[in-house]
């Protein structure tokens, strides 16, 4: 399973198109981040520190694999990248993220 962080905005926007070419950032780099359940919560803290309304996503490696490129990011670990707009259909979950004493808390699931 890999991740993605949502912004409500960027959520409601996939929910609704069925696909999405990403956060801004994702556009301006030509693909579309994602973080493993080990990255996912550092992630959190480095982009999204503090930010309400976001969701986390969870999508299924094993059914886009073929499709991702793990590059080297963040202290040289290994990130999957999409090249190619994510589907909605290729979502298995996706809950909201709350903030509790200024931190994001995961999903029991990922941790």
């Amino acid at each position: 399973m890999i991740y993605k962080i949502l912004r409500q905005n960027e959520w409601m926007e996939l929910k609704s198109r069925g696909s999405t070419s990403g956060a801004p950032i994702d556009v301006q780099d030509g693909y579309i981040h994602f973080s493993t359940a080990s990255q996912v919560a550092e992630t959190t803290e480095k982009y999204f520190k503090g930010l309400e309304d976001l969701f986390i996503a969870a999508v299924d490696d094993s059914k886009i694999s073929d499709e991702l490129i793990w590059e080297p990011a963040r202290n040289n670990q290994l990130f999957p990248h999409l090249y190619r707009n994510l589907q909605l259909t290729e979502i298995i979950w996706c809950k909201a993220l709350k903030l509790r004493n200024g931190k994001h808390v995961l999903p029991s699931k990922i941790i």
